[in-house]
């Protein structure tokens, strides 16, 4: 069997700032119809910037869905025909005031795509340099370093439930573990 869905009709419940909401008329290839409720997002990218100790820049901040401060990588969305790369470098500076010599792709990843269509990118970042960071208008947070180490334990101990930052972890712990140059 052939896996594939024709849409057949698309209605826009909600367009916001960030997100849209559709629900999706599709023709399942047994030729019944269904429904699939979606949410567009332009996608973001999360950059781990470890330092020359292996520690890892965090930051915390509140997110309203879950009523509580979160641990995360640097992140942002992605600007309309932004190119990844430079998203991470601006939401890398504008949240933590970093630049770095050298950004290298961690690849990318849907977060939810049963329901949301949204790709993320990932990027580890080093030779870091401090500068001044410039948060977006209503945006508060503060930014901690933390081994890498730690970082992992605390993933493998589920005290960090961020998607991004679990995979961003992970997968600058294994490339940094594999490249030790």
């Amino acid at each position: 069997m052939e896996f594939f869905e024709k849409t057949v009709e698309t209605d826009v419940k909600y367009e916001g700032r960030i997100l849209t909401v559709r629900v999706d008329t599709v023709e399942l290839a047994d030729g019944s119809i269904s429904y699939r409720e979606i949410v567009d997002h332009s996608g973001g990218v999360a950059v781990a910037a470890v330092d020359d100790d292996g520690c890892v820049y965090m930051v915390k901040q509140f997110r309203k869905p879950y009523d509580m401060v979160i641990t995360e990588l640097p992140a942002g969305k992605l600007n309309d025909g932004e190119d990844p790369l430079e998203c991470g470098k601006r939401e890398l500076k504008e949240e933590t005031g970093l630049t770095a010599e050298e950004f290298i792709s961690l690849g990318d990843f849907y977060p939810s795509p049963g329901y949301v269509r949204e790709k993320l990118y990932l990027y580890l970042a080093r030779g870091l340099r401090q500068g001044e960071a410039h948060l977006d208008e209503g945006e508060f947070l503060t930014v901690e370093k933390v081994h890498i180490d730690e970082l992992v334990r605390a993933v493998v101990n589920n005290e960090i439930h961020d998607a991004k930052t679990v995979i961003g972890i992970l997968k600058a712990d294994k490339y940094l573990k594999e490249n030790k140059n």
